[in-house]
């Protein structure tokens, strides 16, 4: 019995390990299977790793491609490469030259304020002072008696007669005059000549009265003609103290010019010329008088009566304004 149980038993055990031989996998086969597991999975994981990254990185250097080639002056928005420490800014050459323009300056100022001063320009500056100098303008139309009048101004009260007229009619006929020929068409036409010509011929004679002879007080006949005539002469000249103002009616003036071009020899003492001259006269000359009237710097005149009569009330207007010994 004993020995029978005993050959049961093995036979028993021996079934049992062909069973578990064939349902559980040997341990060799179990490290071949998960070994080929891990390296597929390896695999697979590495060309999904791979495989896009490299063409991530191709796509985006063959992106990067056309910059590379672009010049940084052409306004391109990527940023330049970074410069060494070699191109940075130095302030110290600004410095010096701030310093050096600064001196410089310093030593401009410091040398002007030693220099002697320099002659000004009459032009800007005018040398004849209000206070030493006594100008009047004498106006009237053509033949109103102005050239009588300060012929008679001057015996009794010294004063020196300048004739814009007689200064041009003068420098016309001055040999090499520039203005010659400009100065001939506009008296033969009544036009009125440019005033930088007039104006410097009345300064150039009031500056060689006042060397010649120290006088200091003129009477300046036919002059200004026009309104910037009389704000230029006292701008660059000297103001005047006032206007005298002959006032005489057209038809006499016209008669008494027709009368004296018998004997004058004058080119504008005719009846055309003398009409031309009465218009410009009262188109230019008069805003002038109606100027210095509303400055209270006119002294009218009626020169229509003879000339003493005339003479007399231009003393006693005069005398009112400047003084019994103007």
């Amino acid at each position: 019995m004993a020995a029978t149980a005993t050959a049961s038993g093995r036979q028993a055990w021996r079934q049992l390990l062909r069973n578990t031989s064939t349902s559980i996998p040997s341990t060799s086969n179990i490290l071949r299977q998960q070994q080929h597991q891990l390296q597929s999975a390896f695999k697979r994981h590495a060309s999904s790793f791979t495989q896009p990254s490299t063409r991530r990185t191709h796509q985006s250097f063959l992106r990067q491609q056309p910059f590379a080639q672009r010049s940084y002056s052409s306004g391109s928005q990527h940023t330049p490469p970074p410069r060494g420490n070699n191109s940075q800014v130095k302030f110290w050459p600004f410095v010096i030259v701030i310093a050096c323009g600064s001196g410089g300056y310093l030593l401009l100022v410091n040398r002007q304020k030693k220099m002697p001063p320099t002659t000004t320009n009459p032009r800007h500056h005018p040398g004849l002072l209000p206070t030493d100098v006594t100008v009047l303008f004498v106006l009237g139309g053509p033949g109103a008696g102005k050239g009588t009048q300060c012929a008679r101004l001057v015996r009794d009260y010294h004063f020196k007669h300048l004739s814009a007229g007689d200064l041009l009619r003068a420098e016309q006929d001055r040999p090499g005059s520039q203005y010659g020929q400009l100065i001939r068409d506009c008296i033969k036409d009544g036009a009125i000549v440019p005033q930088e010509v007039t104006i410097a011929l009345l300064e150039n004679a009031m500056r060689e009265t006042i060397t010649a002879t120290g006088n200091k007080k003129f009477l300046i006949d036919g002059f200004p003609r026009k309104m910037d005539q009389a704000l230029k002469f006292e701008e660059v000249v000297v103001p005047a103290k006032l206007v005298l103002f002959y006032d005489c009616p057209e038809a006499e003036m016209e008669r008494r010019l027709l009368e004296r071009g018998k004997t004058s020899g004058r080119e504008d003492d005719n009846a055309e010329s003398i009409r031309k001259r009465f218009r410009t006269f009262i188109e230019t000359s008069m805003p002038v008088v109606d100027h210095y009237e509303s400055e209270n710097r006119v002294v009218k005149v009626d020169s229509t009566p003879g000339p003493d009569q005339v003479y007399e009330t231009t003393q006693e207007r005069l005398r009112k304004v400047l003084g019994d010994k103007f």
